[in-house]
């Protein structure tokens, strides 16, 4: 290569280059070719000024270009089912089982007993019903998605009745009213945003109506003057008139969390037990699957489920049903299921044992940070997350980064490029910004080598 002050070369002889030629190899042709044409670009308007620059250029533009979109980060935030960073974190049996399968062909849709077309729902139906106590059960490939196959599928072109204080909107502007729409259902709102009694569903009740619904307020709660039906009330109507109960338990647990000293939730059995003909709920969130959305419930309502032309289009993947068989079989063994479900482990780690993470990664996180932030060890609070029990948190502890300028505006501008700086290493480290503070929530990291590789990877 020579140097080239003004004019940049033609584009057939920078392929030519022996450290272009070896980039040509590493990446292939066409890749290089658009970098090389974009680098001369730059050089044009004055960025790039000679060979080596430019060289050094389309290197970095080529290993951003091929570098993955979506990364491992360090999930420090103390939500533990986070949505934007992935929601549950799956056991090691379902990674296996994924691979097992995504290597090659698989029995997905085929019955090996009889040589014929099986039924991809075979692979985990047994087991949601085993551990429900459900007749049968469907899944696809997410809760929105479920509630959104129950309505078409049980009450197209006919009437939903619902309670007022039910017409949940949860992240990503998902309305039930909207929802039902496109279901093809008729909205038929009954009582008040606080308080809803039996009559009113009683009253609501005509030829026109095709299902009771009942969604489960996980991300908000009305407390006060407040009157809401259960479960066994709204089934004792639903069969007084003929005509199913259908629940939308959103997150929906397998196991009793107060059982496990965390706040309560519905448990999908004892919900089924008191007289509700489907349920709805994810498998990525309490249950600590894959994101999937499971209807479980009566048998000839299942089957009718199954029929809808929008089954298809909302069906699972092999990918997706084998991580969750692989996570619904750790169900069976009780006493192994906390620590073998990464979800369930890390709801219930002790803040002792979070404080203790915390204090072994002080002294090196201080280093990191530098002497313009102080580093401390401070109490917080968890939350679940992804809509589950809003109002409850869990004891947690963190790594507390302060900024020891005297100036408010320079300690807040402090503490975002701090944050982003944290971002920006080669495994991210998502915190969060809190009273004048940059907060490492130490709940979801068992292990603290893996904070200190992501720091020391910064250099």
């Amino acid at each position: 290569m020579t140097a080239t002050v003004n004019r940049p070369p033609a584009v057939d002889r920078v392929l030519a280059w022996p450290l272009v030629q070896q980039l040509i190899t590493d990446h292939g042709r066409a890749l290089v070719l658009d970098g090389v044409r974009a680098a001369l670009q730059l050089w044009r308007d004055g960025a790039i000024s000679d060979d080596e620059a430019l060289v050094h250029w389309l290197r970095e533009h080529l290993l951003a270009t091929l570098a993955p979109s979506m990364r491992p980060v360090l999930n420090l935030t103390g939500t533990v089912l986070h949505t934007n960073l992935g929601r549950a974190p799956l056991p090691p049996e379902a990674v296996a089982a994924m691979n097992a399968v995504a290597l090659g062909a698989s029995n997905l849709e085929f019955d090996l007993a009889s040589g014929q077309r099986g039924d991809r729902d075979d692979h985990v139906e047994q087991w949601i019903c085993r551990l429900t106590g459900a007749e049968a059960a469907t899944v696809v490939n997410n809760n929105a998605a479920a509630v959104l196959l129950v309505l078409n599928a049980l009450a197209n072109r006919r009437e939903v009745v619902v309670s007022r204080g039910e017409l949940i909107e949860i992240g990503g502007s998902f309305r039930l009213p909207d929802i039902m729409a496109r279901a093809g259902c008729k909205l038929r709102e009954v009582g008040a945003t606080n308080r809803t009694h039996p009559r009113d569903y009683s009253e609501a009740v005509g030829p026109r109506t095709a299902l009771l619904l009942k969604a489960h307020t996980s991300n908000y709660r009305i407390e006060g003057f407040s009157t809401a039906l259960s479960e066994a009330q709204l089934a004792a109507i639903a069969r007084e008139h003929q005509v199913p109960l259908a629940v939308d338990l959103g997150s929906g647990s397998l196991v009793d969390l107060q059982a496990l000293g965390l706040p309560a939730e519905p448990v999908v059995a004892q919900v089924l037990a008191e007289g509700v003909d489907v349920v709805t709920f994810s498998g990525d969130k309490l249950l600590g699957g894959p994101q999937a959305g499971i209807i479980a419930g009566r048998a000839d309502l299942i089957a009718r489920i199954r029929k809808s032309p929008l089954k298809r289009a909302l069906r699972c993947d092999k990918l997706t049903l084998a991580a969750l068989e692989a996570v619904l079989r750790l169900y069976a063994d009780p006493d192994t299921l906390v620590q073998r479900v990464p979800t369930l482990r890390l709801l219930t780690r002790s803040a002792e044992s979070i404080q203790q993470t915390c204090a072994a990664l002080l002294p090196d996180l201080q280093r990191w940070a530098g002497e313009t932030f102080a580093v401390d060890v401070c109490a917080v609070s968890s939350q679940i997350g992804s809509g589950s029990l809003p109002l409850d948190v869990l004891p947690s502890a963190a790594l507390r980064l302060c900024s020891t300028s005297g100036n408010r505006r320079e300690r807040s501008r402090a503490l975002r490029q701090l944050a982003e700086r944290l971002r920006q290493l080669e495994q991210p480290v998502i915190g969060r910004i809190a009273d004048d503070s940059l907060l490492l929530d130490c709940r979801c990291l068992e292990d603290p080598q893996a904070l200190r590789v992501a720091l020391g990877a910064a250099g």
